[in-house]
């Protein structure tokens, strides 16, 4: 039995492909959670979150629909990571009147890995913003709306 090996220029090729793939690849570090949940009041929630100015997760909530957790993967250069949190949120007034708030906030992740963090709002929708309940050291909240929320103006 005769047994046929690849040529070296053959193999040369393959190992430049995969090392090729795997350079282009970031290499993650870990992950967390981020749960958005259904408030009381609230008619329809529709947030994005976005990690170091990258869109990482979408939540779509109604009562049909009450919570949501995202898994988000972290690369292995970072530790802290800038968030922001944008939304709109349906609310049904006492009255009956319906409205519609939009709805932001940012801050920073100080090594959010392994952790299980809550999307909360507060202040009459006024503010939006993550939280760790085991631990309030992972968030740091900055104050006033996040920027990168901002609505086109064109």
């Amino acid at each position: 039995m005769q047994i046929l090996l690849p040529s070296p220029r053959l193999v040369r090729a393959l190992l430049a492909t995969a090392l090729c793939t795997f350079l282009a690849t970031p290499a993650l570090a870990g992950s967390f959670e981020v749960e958005d949940g259904y408030g009381e009041g609230e008619v329809s929630e529709v947030s994005r979150l976005y990690v170091d100015e990258q869109l990482v997760a979408t939540f779509h909530l109604d009562h049909d629909h009450i919570t949501q957790t995202a898994h988000i993967d972290t690369p292995v250069s970072r530790v802290n990571h800038s968030y922001a949190l944008c939304g709109e949120i349906t609310i049904r007034r006492p009255a009956g009147k319906i409205e519609i708030h939009q709805v932001s906030g940012e801050g920073v992740l100080h090594e959010p890995d392994g952790h299980h963090l809550v999307a909360l709002g507060a202040r009459n929708f006024t503010e939006f913003y993550l939280a760790d309940p085991d631990d309030p050291n992972v968030v740091e909240r900055h104050p006033g709306r996040s920027s990168l929320c901002a609505a086109p103006t064109s």
